[in-house]
């Protein structure tokens, strides 16, 4: 009887959706909240537009280097453990052997169980050592351009982020109509931002939606109260 072949779909680009949404998520809320507290203070869009601008570029290249440090280190992190492992496995064999054990013990299988997989991953200096780096460590091989890749795209994504609330500044006068406008947009994007956040980490969308939300605008409101308190 013909069978229907099983097809898995997994979703596999977690660090991209990761990095979009530390972009985004900090590119639509700090311009926001920068723009909304001047909009309390200034009455020129102008001075908004320009202070906007430079906190989007300033802002898009500390999230950019950010990221490049950070996947710089853990790549840095990933050759410093492969090497104490490679080190391990030569030296400390045995010892080795009772991790790789105990691992597939905590899976449920028993040591009469796990002594030839054992024995055969010890034939296998590679494969052990990936082994071992995965499972015990819990490491994956970063990819060689990870640190690049993953800054352009918190920066990127920062300054897509950026414009949306600082577009109504650039087309609408005066500063309190085109705060209304960047209010009800930015709302918007950040509800539909949180939706799809959602549906790509795997928790639920309608949810994750409300809290960002209810996160930028209460940053918003924070700093635009605050700078109307200055003001007067």
């Amino acid at each position: 009887m013909p069978q229907t072949p099983h097809v898995e779909r997994h979703f596999t680009a977690g660090e991209t959706v990761r990095d979009i949404v530390i972009g985004m998520s900090d590119g639509l809320t700090v311009p926001f909240a920068l723009a909304a507290g001047l909009s309390g203070a200034v009455s020129s869009t102008a001075i908004i537009v320009t202070a906007g601008l430079a906190e989007i570029v300033a802002g898009s290249i500390a999230m950019g280097l950010g990221g490049y440090l950070a996947a710089r280190g853990d790549a840095e992190h990933y050759r410093n453990e492969l090497r104490r492992e490679q080190l391990e496995v030569k030296e400390k064999t045995e010892a080795e052997k009772t991790e790789v054990r105990d691992i597939f013990m905590g899976y449920g299988l028993t040591a009469e169980e796990s002594a030839p997989l054992v024995v055969a991953l010890s034939q296998r200096p590679d494969a052990w050592v990936d082994f071992m780096m995965r499972f015990e460590l819990g490491l994956e091989k970063p990819e060689p351009r990870r640190a690049l890749t993953s800054a352009l795209t918190i920066a990127i994504s920062y300054v897509v982020g950026g414009l949306i609330p600082l577009s109504p500044y650039m087309l609408l006068q005066p500063a309190s109509t085109a705060l209304m406008v960047s209010v009800i947009a930015t709302l918007i994007a950040l509800l539909i931002f949180g939706y799809v956040k959602g549906l790509f980490t795997g928790t639920q969308p309608v949810r994750g939606a409300f809290q960002t939300a209810l996160i930028g605008g209460l940053a918003a409101a924070a700093a635009f109260l605050i700078a109307r308190a200055i003001q007067g």
